[in-house]
């Protein structure tokens, strides 16, 4: 769905944060369901999330490093948070 020309960048990058907000809430929930435990099974959901973002940003062309955020910076921050969990699993040793 191509975004409409007229639309501010802020109500753009408004969508993309709720987008994030929400999916992070969305994977916090599966996360807990998995049976390897919440760490290991959050880490390997934001590694799926960090890759079906890039995959969207490179299907829909978006421009890495706008003015607007995109998907790529979805993904990094997905990316981000997947080193964040790995780090916190390997210190607790789970």
């Amino acid at each position: 769905m191509a975004q409409s020309s007229n639309t501010p960048n802020g109500a753009i990058s408004a969508q993309v944060f709720v987008r994030f907000c929400l999916r992070i809430v969305i994977l916090c929930l599966l996360a807990t369901l998995g049976s390897v435990g919440f760490g290991a099974s959050l880490a390997a959901l934001l590694w799926f999330a960090t890759i079906l973002c890039a995959l969207a940003a490179m299907l829909r062309r978006e421009v890495p490093l706008g003015s607007t955020l995109t998907h790529w910076d979805e993904g990094a921050a997905y990316g981000a948070l997947y080193c964040l969990t790995l780090t916190i699993n390997q210190a607790s040793g789970s």
